[in-house]
Formats: structure tokens, C-alpha cells, sequence
């Protein structure tokens, strides 16, 4: 079965490959086929590797409530607090489901445009919109699946003017599909309350005629599974994540999962590649972010962690200023926090994606609004030492940079979230200038150990430091054991210093 599998996808990709063909009916440049081999042949694009800093809107249905990540799902598992909420709010799930929030999420001061403006000012680079959460529930206009946001709720192409917008203000595109886990996901919606007035009572889920919302029911074994196993929910997602790529094109494509389904993911991700390289007239582009290692196929992602290490191959961080959809009274990153997540990412050849957390009614709090506005105000100032930069012979020093002193990311990693001293320096490197920043408010003059004299790193001479985004002359000594910086009298009111470093020729 397995063999016959294999051929037949292998079959797939002819096909698909004969599609790459131009109409003089030569081929592309470079097509790639479902395997292993082949994708090591990809070739990270300069746009990401320059990029360095993206927005996601993490944003649909689930907003409404008010109550945060995975409404659809917690709604239906009677105790949780989604759950009583849902019940005091809207009714039992047996009457009132989650097919009856939909209609709810109207998106009406929804500004693409305006958004996308505060975004690039903030000094994104490329822009990632939603493309469907577990819910099942598509943000783009969808000819294969009746539950989308054109046809219900805003009825609007969410997808559609995301993009836009974002080609309006010159920035890169990406869409995040979220689809393959939603099979076992959404399994809950099937079962009833154990206990109380509606024991016995099925939840909306269970009625056949939403079953292409809420899915078939699994076998109970496969629903302990974050990914099916069913062959035929592969090709279903297949379908809809095909029609995502064809519609749309977007630059860049997570996967909220490692790359679903074996052969059939990487059966997607071939098509990804090719359809591009037809897009660009030859040249690959696309970006492809799932959460695995990518051993050079496509770029990894890591859900609310860091790497630990510089990485030889393109990543990506995704995380969120607060929860990931919009709770009543949630705590947000500062942008000083998120000014230090970002300088340790890029030290590491990474970049940082995080979700600015929208209203159910699409626009932003005014308190949101002020730290991505303030994300940029730091941006100008810093920015060369972040954008287009690469990795320095080490990512950094200092105490977060001992082993015994970091603490696991929740999926992967080390956490994003950590207490950094004025003594943890990061790298980055540019046209033979490198930049160290200093993760928290120097107490006195700063010492970087990497550049004294007799420094393993380097063998040059150190010509000038300078402070980013300031005229004030430094005052510096390059000793035996260290680069000393005084202080600056100028000291930002930043907790990232960034400084260049100049060397003699």
C-alpha cells in the first residue's frame, strides 16, 4: 500500500513538474520533486535572510468571545473556563456551537491599509496573515470549502486585502495554515456534557449537517494523535492547502505542525517551490516554514521558543505580544522585551515573527498600538545592526549564554521570555563591520570579552565604536581581556544599546 502510495504521488509531481514548464516548452531553471533529495536543493531567498523582523495577524472567529486561544475547542470540554464562559454567555454548546459564532465576528473597523502602514513603520519586513486556525474555518475566498470568511461573517477576503495592503506597502506575504491538525482537533465538538441539566445531550458538532466544519468523527485511537492518520483527511487537507498556494502565492507558507502527512506534505511543498519558481520567472522566492528541523529544505520555525546555538540554516521564531487571539485584560510584551527576543534571534541566523493581537472588530487597543509604534522608534535607531545581517563567529556572551542559566521552550528551544543582565552581549555581523548589543541597561562602563586583544575571535584591531542611532563621541579602550565602552552620556532610554565596531585594515 505504502509503495503504491509513493508511486502515485511520484506521479503528482510529473505532472506537476510538466506544469513548470514554460509555454515556449522549456523547462524552469530548477523543479523539485516529493523527496528528501530534492529538497535539499532549495536555496534560502535574500528577502528573508535580510528580512529579519515580520507582523502575523493571528485573527478569525476565535476572537469574538474575548476569552483567548482555542475557544473552538475548549467551548466544547465542559469545566474549562472557555467553557463556562461559553455556557454563561451563549448557552450550552448543544444549542448555541461554535457554528453560531461565526455570524458573530463582523470585523467592521477592520483596516487593512492602515494597519499595514503602523506595520511597516514598525519595521516589518514581511506581513503573515491567518489562513486557517483549527477551526476549520478558511479567512480566503474559498471555491472548496463553504465555511470562509467571504461567504460568512465580514464576507469579506481577509486574505485578499491582507495581501494588498501589503504589496501597497512594499512589504513580503505570507499565510499560515493551521488545517492539518484541525481533524483530531475539533473532535471535542462531537461529544455532550457529562454532567447537569443537558447530560447525554449531543453538542452541534455531532449533527452531520456541519460535519464539513467540525469533521467526521476519528477513530479513538487516532484522536491522541496531534495529526491524523487518516489517508483520506491527507488529501483533503492536500486540496485546501493547494488551493491556499494557487490563489494566492503567498511568499512565505507556515505549517503549524512538522510537515504534515510524509509524503503528502512534501508533495505540497514541491508544488510550493515550483509554482513560485513560474511566479518569479525562474528564480525561487517562497519560504517555507513548518515546525521541523529543515537539514536545508525549507526554514524551521519555533512556536514560543529560541534556538540555542547559530543555526547554518534560516529560522524563524513565532510567538505573540500576549495571548494569541484577544482575551479581556491579557498582559503584553513591552517593546523593550521584544527589542531584546529580536537581537538574540538574529545573533542566531534567525528571524522573529510575532502576532500583534487584533480586537474581534479588527482594529487595535491603543496600548498595542503604542508598542508597535515604539518597536519602531527603536528600529530606527538599531536597525542596521539587524537588517541584512549575518551571523558573527559566536551568537553571544554573558550569563544567558551559560547552559545552567536557560530554561525550555513550551514546543522547542529555549523560552522567549527571559531575564537578560547588562553583561549579555549579542552578535551580528555586516560589510566587515560587526555590531554588539547590549540586552539590558548597562550599570557602568561595558566590557565585551570577545574583543580584547588576546580575544580567540579576533586578530584585529578594533579602529572605532560608535552608539547606533546617536552622534556622541565613545570614549573606548581595547585592553588584553576586553573592549571597555564607557557609559555613554547619551544613554537611550532603551534596555538594547546597540554598537558598532569598526576594524583596522
Amino acid at each position: 500500500m505504502k509503495k503504491t502510495l509513493t508511486i502515485c504521488l511520484m506521479a503528482f509531481s510529473v505532472i506537476a513538474n510538466a506544469q513548470t514548464q514554460k509555454k515556449d516548452g522549456k523547462s524552469s531553471p530548477k523543479t523539485f520533486v516529493p523527496t528528501d533529495e530534492s529538497l535539499r536543493n532549495y536555496q534560502y531567498p535574500d528577502w528573508f535572510r535580510d528580512a529579519k523582523f515580520g507582523i502575523w495577524s493571528h485573527w478569525g472567529p476565535q476572537a469574538v468571545p474575548r476569552q483567548g486561544d482555542w475557544y473552538a475547542k475548549n467551548m466544547y470540554i465542559q469545566g474549562s473556563n472557555q467553557n463556562k464562559y461559553h455556557v454563561a454567555t451563549y448557552g450550552t454548546p448543544s444549542k448555541f456551537g461554535y457554528k453560531d459564532i461565526i455570524p458573530l465576528w463582523k470585523a467592521e473597523k477592520w483596516n487593512p491599509e492602515e494597519l499595514m502602514a503602523l506595520y511597516r513603520k514598525a519595521g516589518a519586513k514581511y506581513f503573515v496573515t491567518m489562513g486557517s486556525h483549527h477551526d476549520n474555518f478558511f479567512l480566503w475566498n474559498s471555491k472548496v470549502h463553504k465555511w470562509n470568511s467571504v461567504n460568512m461573517g465580514p464576507k469579506k477576503d481577509v486574505v485578499g486585502l491582507w495581501q494588498k495592503a501589503a504589496k501597497k506597502e512594499g512589504l513580503r506575504f505570507g499565510v499560515s495554515e493551521h488545517l492539518a491538525a484541525s481533524f483530531n482537533w475539533f473532535q471535542v465538538s462531537h461529544g455532550a456534557d457529562k454532567t447537569g441539566r443537558f447530560t447525554g445531550v449531543a453538542y452541534d458538532g455531532r449533527n452531520q449537517k456541519y460535519a464539513d466544519l467540525y469533521q467526521l468523527p476519528a477513530d479513538s485511537a487516532d484522536m491522541k494523535e496531534w495529526l491524523t492518520n487518516n489517508p483520506a483527511w491527507h488529501k483533503q487537507w492536500l486540496k485546501y492547502v493547494s488551493e491556499l498556494i494557487d490563489n494566492y502565492h503567498p511568499d512565505l507558507l507556515y505549517s503549524d505542525s512538522k510537515v504534515p502527512f510524509g509524503d503528502i506534505g512534501k508533495t505540497m511543498v514541491a508544488h510550493y517551490y515550483n509554482q513560485d519558481i513560474i511566479k518569479n520567472k525562474g528564480k525561487l522566492q517562497a519560504v517555507y516554514t513548518p515546525k521541523e528541523p529543515s537539514e536545508g529544505k525549507w526554514a524551521q520555525d519555533v512556536e514560543r521558543g529560541v534556538l540555542d546555538s547559530i543555526s547554518p540554516f534560516p529560522w524563524q521564531t513565532d510567538t505573540s505580544i500576549g495571548d494569541w487571539y484577544y482575551r479581556t485584560g491579557q498582559q503584553y510584551k513591552s517593546a523593550n522585551e521584544i527589542a531584546q527576543l529580536l537581537v538574540d534571534i538574529v545573533s542566531k541566523n534567525g528571524n522573529l515573527l510575532i502576532n500583534v493581537v487584533q480586537t474581534p472588530e479588527g482594529d487595535l487597543e491603543p496600548d498595542v498600538v503604542k508598542i508597535v509604534t515604539e518597536i519602531g522608534d527603536w528600529m530606527k535607531l538599531n536597525g542596521e545592526g539587524i537588517y541584512a545581517t549575518r551571523p558573527w563567529k559566536i551568537y553571544g556572551e554573558g550569563p544567558s549564554t551559560i547552559k545552567s542559566n536557560q530554561k525550555k521552550g513550551t514546543f522547542g528551544g529555549l523560552t522567549d521570555t527571559r531575564d537578560y543582565q547588562s553583561n549579555d552581549i549579542r552578535y551580528t555581523t555586516k560589510d566587515g563591520q560587526l555590531f554588539a548589543f547590549c540586552l539590558n541597561v548597562p550599570e557602568g562602563n561595558i566590557r565585551i570579552n570577545a574583543l580584547g586583544r588576546n580575544s580567540k575571535y579576533t586578530d584585529q584591531a578594533i579602529a572605532a565604536v560608535s552608539l547606533l542611532g546617536s552622534k556622541e563621541k565613545l570614549q573606548w579602550t581595547q585592553e588584553d581581556d576586553a573592549l571597555v565602552i564607557t557609559k555613554p552620556a547619551d544613554d537611550p532610554r532603551w534596555m538594547v544599546t546597540g554598537f558598532r565596531i569598526e576594524f583596522k585594515k
